[in-house]
Parts: C-alpha cells; sequence; structure tokens
C-alpha cells in the first residue's frame, strides 16, 4: 500500500488523530430496513456529537451496513456542522431560551448557579457537556427523539448571545444596556 493511511488530515502525516480537539460521543445507533424486491436491506444509523469542551458543538447523522463505518461517518458528518456556541461566565448559558426543532422537538435552556452540574437528559446532556457547559438546567419537551433533541440543544445555543454582543450590535456599552 501507500504507507497507511495518510494521518487523516493529510497535513504533517504522524499523530492526526491526537491533533484533533473534539471529544466524540455516540448518543444512538438503530437498526434500520429498506426493503427492496429482493428482500429487506439492513443498515445501521448512528447520530454522533462531537465538541471541544470550549464552546465548539456539532451533531451528525449517518447510515452504513456496520455500526463502526456509520459511527465514523456521523462523526465526520458532526465535524462538518460545528457551531460556536457562547459560554457565559459560571461556565452557564448567557440567558433562558426555549426553542423549537425538528418533529415536535421542544427544549428549554435555562442558566444555573455554579455547583449545579449539567441537569439534563438524553441527547441534550451530551450536547451540553461537549460543548463546555458545567452549570445549567435543559429539560426535553415533546420528543424523547435523540436527533431530534440534540439538533434543537444546538439550534437553542446558537440563539444565544452573550450581553457583549447585544451591547455592540445596539451601539451601546454594557452599562448602559444594563442601566435601560
Amino acid at each position: 500500500g501507500r504507507g497507511g493511511r495518510g494521518g487523516r488530515g493529510g497535513r504533517g502525516g504522524r499523530g492526526g488523530r491526537n491533533e484533533d480537539p473534539f471529544t466524540e460521543n455516540v448518543v444512538q445507533v438503530s437498526r434500520v430496513t429498506k426493503v427492496t424486491k429482493g428482500g429487506s436491506q439492513m443498515s445501521f444509523r448512528a447520530t454522533v456529537v462531537v465538541g471541544d469542551g470550549k464552546g465548539a458543538v456539532g451533531v451528525g447523522c449517518k447510515k452504513a451496513k456496520e455500526v463502526q463505518g456509520a459511527v465514523m461517518k456521523a462523526a465526520s458528518d458532526a465535524r462538518k456542522s460545528v457551531v460556536k456556541v457562547p459560554i457565559a461566565k459560571g461556565d452557564t448559558f448567557p440567558h433562558r431560551v426555549t426553542v423549537k426543532g425538528n418533529g415536535g422537538a421542544h427544549v428549554m435552556l435555562r442558566p444555573a448557579a455554579p455547583g449545579t452540574g449539567v441537569i439534563a437528559g438524553g441527547s441534550c446532556r451530551s450536547v451540553l457537556e461537549l460543548a463546555g457547559y458545567k452549570n445549567c438546567f435543559a429539560k426535553q419537551l415533546g420528543s424523547n427523539n435523540p436527533l431530534n433533541n440534540a439538533r434543537a440543544t444546538v439550534k437553542g445555543l446558537a440563539q444565544m448571545r452573550t450581553a457583549k454582543e447585544v451591547a455592540e450590535a445596539r451601539d451601546m456599552t454594557l452599562e448602559e444596556l444594563f442601566s435601560a
């Protein structure tokens, strides 16, 4: 062969895996079937969350004939969809938000005081932990689908803005913003 796989990225050949800042978390692996005239085709669908713990997080979902292939494809899909999210003082959200995702997924995200920990269920929790939040509340309302809830959570995080960003958007200083 041609000297292995070339360290994933192509640049700097060795140790390509270790330079990747993202941590992966497999949220769901489900067996799916496609029925054709020759019988049914089995494949696996993997939902993976990736994050660097410093405010970058993404969700990916892919199918393959084998579990490992599906997980790898989903992880690379998640890396393509990474968004930057704001982390406020105390490793929490800047403000409260309720977001409606796809397929009936509603997610409520609320800041919490230091020492609270991540209080969230299911795929919501994976997203928040990998994004780097340490203190927050989250509640999944409406749907139990891990993929839709994970996507809704990322969508909600992407909507959040820090006080600094709001002040800049309104051409104010932070003092003016809080006194108004």
